[in-house]
């Protein structure tokens, strides 16, 4: 099986990468770079074939996608920058990423009758409730710039291919680039206080057993939308930081531990607005994989045990 992965650059490219490796199928990064500009830590992804590929250019995306000739790509590039989509010179430009990029995309694996997995967002709903969003609900209400064009991007898919993956994810880290963890931790290191908000609910994707399950999934025919994070149950931000603080003072970093950081709960209303409105309920329902037979995702609390032995900090 030969595999296109956009996006490669960023952390679930990446790992889709090295899962592929793993299991001697053929993979083939891209993105926009001249040359693989992710992080060099010595794993397949770093010696792969790649190829350079501006997906808003719907020339380059025929003819690259045409030449490589895989039997699925997997489409992890995305306009991920939340808050900086909201301004106004940049719309156009996300809107050009997330959602005709994605088209001219389909209309390639239309083309050559491959299959398709696009990563999408909980951000297509519009986070209200407390009840967790199911995989085939069709009650859209985007809050924000990059919920309203994931969402185009879905109907792009959706209206063009039947040998299709959706897959919502969220709260998202990985090694290689920016994420939450990172972000936890430096604050930490360099603040007495911080403050977290504890109404935002949702659960962890760690892209490591994500890719995983990505690939679990191309191995077979079961298409349609899902929704994958991590197990372990639903929790706040606040949550999640007290346990990435607790687990790095077991890991020998004491300068995380209660008496050096104060970890203080806050509504999103106290911590101040943002640009883009987030949603309060990033709850995902992840049962329909379980139905089709699919492997779910270790606990986030794993996950985030083993995420942090991977990285330096």
């Amino acid at each position: 099986m030969k595999v296109l992965v956009t996006g490669v650059a960023g952390q679930l490219g990446h790992d889709v990468m090295n899962e592929l490796h793993k299991r001697g199928y053929e993979g083939i990064g891209s993105d926009i770079a001249k040359e693989y500009s992710g992080i060099a830590d010595g794993t397949p992804v770093t010696s792969m074939p790649y190829i350079q590929m501006d997906i808003t250019d719907a020339q380059a995306v025929r003819d690259k996608i045409t030449e490589a000739a895989p039997d699925v790509v997997v489409h992890c590039a995305a306009w991920t920058a939340v808050d900086l989509a909201e301004d106004e010179d940049k719309i156009d430009k996300v809107r050009l990423i997330n959602a005709k990029g994605t088209e001219y995309i389909a209309e390639v694996c239309k083309n050559l009758d491959c299959k398709l997995v696009y990563l999408s967002t909980d951000y297509v709903f519009d986070g209200q409730g407390t009840k967790p969003w199911q995989p085939d609900c069709k009650d859209y209400k985007p809050l924000n710039v990059y919920g309203v064009t994931k969402l185009e991007g879905e109907k792009a898919v959706d209206e063009r291919l039947s040998k299709f993956f959706i897959v919502r994810i969220a709260w998202v880290f990985g090694k290689n680039g920016k994420n939450f963890i990172k972000t936890m931790l430096n604050v930490g290191k360099n603040h007495d206080r911080i403050t977290v908000v504890n109404d935002q609910i949702g659960t962890p994707t760690y892209t490591f057993d994500l890719a995983r399950l990505l690939v679990d999934m191309i191995e077979t025919d079961k298409y349609g939308y899902y929704h994958v994070t991590n197990e372990g149950g639903y929790i706040s931000w606040y949550d999640f930081t007290k346990e990435i603080f607790r687990q790095a003072v077991e890991l020998g970093h004491p300068e995380y531990s209660e008496d050096k950081v104060s970890v203080v709960p806050v509504t999103t209303e106290e911590y101040g607005v943002s640009k883009a409105v987030r949603p309060f309920n990033s709850r995902l329902d992840k049962s329909k994989l379980i139905e089709n037979g699919f492997t779910p995702l270790p606990t986030w609390q794993d996950a985030l045990a083993r995420y942090l032995k991977e990285i330096e900090f």
